[in-house]
């Protein structure tokens, strides 16, 4: 039990306040959805109050709750949708053929409807965003309608080349809780793995960077950031088909491979970014995650951080070679 001292609204006066814990059922669209509150009760009059400066809002948590439930684009993700080409609000609301404020509601925690979240997926597309830009060309100046056109052109190809090839082969699954209740965002993978290898990283200490920053993120805001499933190896947490998707990325020049010598039979090899992340497609939790978990492990070994996984509940209880459930998040040492 918390006791400590503060000014009860009823009251009106400083008194003894207790600060209580408890989940209660908030409804979303006929589902109920426990959400983990807490609020003041003064021991002096019995009367129960919520801070009025408490960051943490019930409804916003089960609004988040169900959005995971249904696959459905979180608050961030619209915003950091919008950011990544430029748009203001206005413009972005104006191609997708919605009133002025509706985007709004939803980039600050308002729940958008069925209709509305299928239009998100679309535009999350970039050969469905650019057909709306081309569909639509008043809402645009002229200069940074043909940029944002040229741009949107140059990502379809370039998700044609390398983005296509690995979904068709590795990533065709649903947004489930293998996956962070997110479906796989490759984007979001390549330049995660861009940023963690700017400086030179182990292909083991990368492994473990990427999981910690998957299921941190997952633990924090309800989602993962890029989708990934991970699967129990031997080294500890590892994404799925990591090996094929580093060949493609070593492939396309977006990764060197570099080989350090320990003595005449110990070679070890570290993966150096040859292209800088683009920071763009991530949202403000995302970046934030990504930086703190580059910043918390930053004077760790390959092998330290390696012991450090297989200690996580959820590789613990995950038999080997199968994928770990991102349930474990809540777990995460971290």
């Amino acid at each position: 039990m918390i006791i400590m001292k503060g000014i009860c609204p009823n009251c009106e006066k400083q008194t003894e306040l207790e600060l209580i814990h408890a989940t209660e059922a908030v409804v979303v669209r006929g589902e109920s959805i426990p959400v983990e509150v807490e609020y003041y009760k003064c021991r002096e009059c019995g009367e129960e109050f919520e801070d009025p400066g408490s960051p943490d809002d019930p409804l916003d948590k089960a609004y988040r709750e169900y959005r995971r439930r249904h696959s459905m684009i979180q608050p961030e993700e619209i915003k950091a949708l919008r950011k990544r080409y430029g748009l203001t609000q206005n413009e972005m609301s104006r191609l997708l053929g919605w009133g002025g404020a509706t985007l709004s509601r939803y980039e600050n925690g308002a729940l958008q409807d069925d209709a509305h979240e299928k239009t998100l997926c679309l535009a999350a597309e970039p050969h469905n965003l650019l057909r709306l830009i081309e569909e639509s060309p008043n809402t645009l100046r002229e200069e940074k309608r043909h940029r944002l056109m040229e741009q949107l052109r140059s990502e379809e190809e370039e998700t044609y080349s390398f983005e296509r090839i690995y979904e068709e082969r590795f990533g065709k699954y649903e947004a489930d809780e293998f996956s962070g209740y997110h479906k796989l965002d490759l984007a979001k993978l390549v330049n995660a793995i861009l940023f963690f290898c700017k400086e030179g990283i182990w292909k083991t200490f990368l492994n473990k960077l990427l999981f910690y920053a998957d299921f941190k993120h997952c633990k924090e805001y309800t989602v993962s950031i890029t989708g990934a499933q991970y699967a129990h190896l031997p080294y500890g947490p590892a994404p799925n088909n990591w090996n094929h998707y580093l060949a493609l990325l070593i492939e396309e020049g977006a990764l060197r491979v570099e080989e350090v010598y320990y003595s005449d039979e110990v070679i070890g090899e570290r993966l150096v970014a040859e292209t800088k992340p683009d920071l763009a497609l991530f949202s403000d939790t995302e970046l934030k995650i990504l930086a703190s978990i580059k910043e918390y492990f930053k004077d760790w070994s390959a092998k330290k951080i390696s012991d450090f996984s297989h200690d996580e509940k959820g590789y613990l209880e995950t038999p080997n070679s199968k994928l770990i459930s991102y349930t474990y998040a809540k777990d995460l040492q971290i």
